[in-house]
């Protein structure tokens, strides 16, 4: 799913980035771009961030951590 419109940045990007190493939004924006152009991805981009931190601690699942993210997306999905 898109995180950041304007760049096109993705979750699975961010989750890329977080195994290389990201651990703030900071490093987000370096690295891919994120809340340069209008920043509304920025709170969304911060929870996908955490979800995948969390999930390389093995905290939670990355599909706990989705659903976590978009509990509505698998309901759409379904109805689409």
């Amino acid at each position: 799913m898109y995180v950041c419109v304007c760049l096109g940045v993705t979750e699975r990007q961010i989750e890329q980035a977080a195994r290389a190493g990201a651990r703030r939004l900071r490093d987000l924006r370096a690295e891919l771009g994120v809340t340069t152009e209008c920043a509304t991805c920025a709170r969304h981009a911060q929870s996908c961030l955490r979800a995948a931190i969390d999930c390389q601690a093995g905290n939670e699942t990355l599909a706990t951590a989705r659903q976590t993210l978009h509990p509505n997306q698998f309901a759409l999905e379904a109805a689409a």
